[in-house]
């Protein structure tokens, strides 16, 4: 039989076992955080008229951005856009911690109120994307008005290039859960690889090697590792014909030394993880059409950019993964 002192004992022990366990956050609890994002767009499309598609697109930057800068922490809720304290209330505004519409708008401070509680929350999603949704709004609704938005919010034409892509493949996939890969190649073809990344290489001058070369036959299909938006396309002297498609991470897929386009394929082409896009080559280390420098190999390159400048990073263990997911799935189907 339980005594009041037992049970009194268990709830403490319960209440002490609580509070040991680390904060629930939008991204932890059991919910489906791209349907939440697509209902907070698609509310603040019905009160601004904005396009849902403008707003993921620069949450979907910002969310890049917090992943590759230190200086930012990580997003409390489901939207990622980042306004510093001081823009949010005013840089004159004595109260840093201030919530009032009125004081903060006041001081020339850009937070507003979203969802009609009478305070503008920092750290409330609709109170952020309500912001930004009236920025966008006074600049007007067509794509050349966002991307005058957009350079007057960013300063910098490689955000606004990059932010506009997303924007167009959330427009196209009407969705918002575009972030799977696959392997850069068909597992039904001879290929050999192993990490490369920051070996040295001399034709042009000395530098790193910033990619994984895959060697493979010529002609072999190459497929974009991501969903993403043709950024680049051409030739290059050192890659040779190249691909470069940025994803909805910011990072940008370097697909260089092809013997050739797939059909269709051309700069702000929307393409999808897992589609052809050129075939496997050995051009380039010279003027264009330079072949057979080389054995025939794909080399493949990632770079992630931090809003203020780009740099490349190690593909290997990204490949390694996509390759394995891409054989788990053969094997599940067989």
């Amino acid at each position: 039989m339980f005594t009041l002192r037992r049970i009194i004992c268990l709830l403490l022990a319960l209440f002490l076992y609580l509070s040991s366990l680390p904060p629930l956050t939008a991204e932890a609890a059991d919910v489906n955080p791209y349907q939440e994002r697509l209902a907070l767009y698609k509310k603040m499309e019905t009160v601004t008229n904005v396009p849902w598609y403008y707003l993921a697109a620069v949450d979907s930057y910002e969310r890049g951005l917090r992943k590759a800068r230190r200086d930012r922490p990580d997003a409390e809720g489901f939207i990622s856009i980042y306004y510093a304290q001081e823009e949010w209330v005013g840089p004159l505004n004595p109260n840093k911690d201030d919530v009032d519409p009125t004081t903060i708008s006041l001081f020339e401070g850009i937070g507003l109120d979203g969802n009609g509680d009478g305070k503008a929350l920092l750290s409330d999603d609709e109170d952020v994307l309500y912001t930004l949704a009236r920025y966008l709004e006074s600049y007007g609704f067509t794509e050349e008005d966002f991307r005058i938005a957009l350079w007057h919010f960013y300063q910098r034409e490689q955000s606004v290039t990059i932010v506009s892509g997303h924007a167009l493949i959330y427009k196209q996939h009407q969705r918002l859960d575009l972030h799977n890969h696959a392997f850069v190649m068909p597992l039904n073809h001879n290929y050999s690889y192993k990490s490369t990344w920051g070996d040295r290489r001399g034709w042009g001058g000395r530098r790193i090697h910033e990619g994984t070369d895959l060697f493979a036959n010529y002609n072999v299909p190459i497929q974009s590792s991501s969903h993403g938006i043709v950024e680049t396309i051409g030739w290059n002297p050192y890659g040779g014909w190249r691909v470069g498609i940025r994803d909805l991470d910011n990072i940008y897929h370097y697909y260089a030394h092809l013997n050739g386009f797939e059909k269709g394929i051309e700069k702000g082409t929307i393409v999808e993880a897992g589609q052809i896009i050129g075939y496997c080559g050995s051009s380039g280390y010279g003027k264009p059409g330079t072949q057979g420098k080389f054995p025939p190999h794909l080399h493949y390159g990632m770079y992630r950019d931090n809003g203020i400048t780009e740099w490349s990073f190690d593909p290997f263990p990204s490949l390694k993964q996509w390759e394995r997911t891409a054989k788990q799935a053969k094997k599940s189907k067989a």
